[in-house]
């Protein structure tokens, strides 16, 4: 039998077999009480199963309401699994399944979903993402070294002929990619079809001067009609790339958008610290962005080394390896390329070097590229110097004084 797979971390003050046991129940076959249609045959054939219980040790009470049970509260990981024939390959379902009610049972005072493993069907069925980090090194032009890229900023604010301005310098600076803030959509200030047609007009000059096309995330978020047809005129104007809010468009909204999306899409997880930030309860990024990717996520932000958020730099790091590591055997791997961002600059391209081992990521500076000493040009300049340096292993400081554009970066961002 086809069965699927979700690691947690528990907290609980009652015996961990009791509290894992409850989990299996109330997101399968069982409830809180014995009913007399969960007969043996019913349970064999769909009942979750507690695989493992790996105890953690003693930890506080993390969060109010739960019951502590009879002794201490501890910690464990806790590994489940389901038969695939009850939800099929559905990631709705799959995501009430193994991320339901469990977060609201008093058995716990923490819950944390951590990974997730699944079987092929699922990418059978979404088919992961379409471009990848092959696809967008193929429409971007850029081999061998990570995308450098920008945000406009300010974030809301500038109309549509500010915007393709702006844009207009990052194309003459050798900006590889550009993406819209979360917050600039479709307001009335700034309105999407004007914005599009006004950056492309610039973007499609530029491209026809250097033979290569500035990648654009478009920020499509909106309702589903609205989300396709904001893509299908992206792609009439010549763009390469639409950008998408997950948590604010959710599973379905996505999946739609990928249904008729014949471009790379930038998922941005804006809210994402709501599901993280609490080490005892929400999730890992390994396990939510598995969703994602499988939906179909061509890109996916994992923050930064040094970032202005509270994320740790090891998960970060972690995040962008797991984005990189396949899913699945064969092409069916649903590898994302993970997009660096927050506080970037030159200054971080050695240790995102060392820590990742890989180029293949977007590293997208705001303030590190367009308030730059030497203005925009600099700004591209000191992120490809940089990132030349680390792979070569030239040490960052020999690197700044060896090109200026660096060493102007590093006495303002290092």
């Amino acid at each position: 039998m086809t069965r699927f797979e979700a690691d947690y971390r528990i907290e609980t003050g009652y015996d961990l077999s009791v509290a894992a046991e409850a989990m299996a129940g109330e997101q399968s076959s069982g409830t809180f009480l014995p009913v007399p249609g969960e007969t043996p045959e019913l349970k064999a054939r769909a009942a979750a199963r507690v695989e493992r219980i790996e105890e953690l040790g003693e930890v506080p009470v993390a969060l109010p309401g739960a019951g502590k049970g009879a002794g201490v509260v501890r910690a464990a990981k806790v590994t489940l699994s389901w038969p695939l024939a009850n939800i099929g390959p559905s990631l709705p379902n799959l995501l009430a399944t193994v991320a339901g009610n469990l977060f609201e049972l008093k058995y716990f005072s923490g819950l944390r979903l951590m990974d997730l493993r699944l079987p092929v069907e699922f990418a059978r069925r979404y088919g992961g993402p379409a471009f990848g980090v092959e696809g967008t090194r193929r429409l971007s032009g850029v081999a061998g070294r990570p995308l450098i890229g920008t945000i406009i900023k300010p974030s809301v604010g500038l109309s549509a002929d500010d915007t393709a301005a702006m844009v207009d310098r990052l194309c003459a600076a050798g900006i590889d990619f550009i993406k819209d803030d979360e917050l600039q959509a479709d307001g009335p200030a700034c309105p999407f079809e004007a914005r599009a047609r006004a950056v492309m007009a610039v973007i499609n000059r530029h491209a026809d001067r250097t033979g290569r096309r500035v990648m654009y995330a478009f920020n499509v978020t909106g309702e589903v009609d609205e989300m396709l047809a904001r893509h299908d005129l992206v792609e009439a104007l010549g763009g390469t790339c639409v950008m998408v809010s997950l948590n604010s468009v959710g599973l379905t909204g996505f999946t739609a958008l990928k249904r008729g999306a014949r471009l790379p899409i930038h998922a941005h997880r804006n809210g994402w610290g709501a599901l993280s930030r609490h080490p005892s309860l929400g999730f890992d990024y390994v396990a939510w962005s598995k969703l994602w990717r499988v939906a179909g996520a061509d890109h996916l932000h994992v923050n930064g080394i040094r970032n202005k958020f509270c994320e740790s730099d090891a998960s970060s790091v972690a995040s962008a390896r797991s984005v990189l590591s396949p899913m699945f055997e064969g092409a069916a791997g649903c590898q994302a390329m993970p997009v660096f961002s927050s506080g970037q600059s030159a200054a971080q391209a050695h240790d995102t070097w060392a820590a990742l081992g890989s180029v293949d990521l977007i590293h997208a500076a705001g303030g590190g590229i367009m308030a730059h000493p030497h203005g925009p040009a600099g700004g591209v300049e000191s992120m490809r110097a940089a990132w030349e340096a680390a792979v070569a292993g030239v040490p960052l400081a020999v690197a700044g004084r060896e090109n200026s554009a660096l060493g102007a970066a590093l006495g303002v961002f290092a």
